[in-house]
């Protein structure tokens, strides 16, 4: 199975392998987990993470937002490079670049915030 491809992106949508997206998502190697919601809003804590972890990644691409109104605290940094995987933080517009460049040569995840 391929990994998952971001169509394309507008405020507050997502088109993944021909499926819309309203809501954020995290994006496996092997499949797409909809309707995201982190515990602490725009806080990106490493509870947040559990099925990205258990995926085990190569690299992490996360989308912060139009706005990168999101953000990625060092305690959620320091928790992904323990488990050996390198993370990228943009802005979703630029996220879904890198995601989609990385997707075909590494086992690449994704987390993305669609609005601000």
């Amino acid at each position: 199975m391929a990994p998952p491809r971001i169509e394309s992106y507008r405020f507050g949508r997502m088109v993944v392998d021909g499926t819309a997206h309203t809501r954020d998502l995290i994006l496996l190697p092997d499949r797409v987990i909809g309707n995201w919601w982190r515990k602490e809003g725009h806080r990106l804590i490493p509870a947040d993470l559990e099925p990205i972890l258990e995926a085990a990644p190569e690299v992490l691409v996360v989308g912060t937002g139009a706005f990168g109104r999101m953000t990625v605290p060092e305690e959620t940094r320091r928790a992904l490079e323990e488990a050996g995987v390198e993370l990228v933080i943009a802005k979703t517009g630029e996220a879904i670049r890198r995601y989609n460049d990385l997707r075909e040569r590494r086992r690449t995840a994704g987390a993305f915030h669609l609005t601000c």
